[in-house]
C-alpha cells in the first residue's frame, strides 16, 4: 500500500457547487472553491469516533 506522504487534492460537485477535497497526513479538509476556511477533519478524530468533530457545521 502507498504511503500518504503529501497532500492528494481532487475537486468534488456538491449540490452545483465547487469544493476541493484535500487529504493529508494529518486528516482532511472539505473547501469550497476559491475561499480559504473550510471543514477539517482529522485522522485521530476520526478513529477515535469523535462524533463533535464529524458533525461540525460548515463555516459562513
Amino acid at each position: 500500500m502507498t504511503k500518504l506522504d503529501k497532500p492528494l487534492r481532487r475537486e468534488l460537485d456538491i449540490d452545483g457547487k465547487a469544493y476541493t477535497l484535500t487529504v493529508d497526513p494529518d486528516g482532511l479538509k472539505l473547501t469550497e472553491k476559491g475561499r480559504r476556511n473550510g471543514v477539517e477533519l482529522r485522522w485521530s478524530a476520526l478513529a477515535s469516533g469523535d462524533d463533535a468533530a464529524a458533525q461540525a457545521p460548515p463555516p459562513q
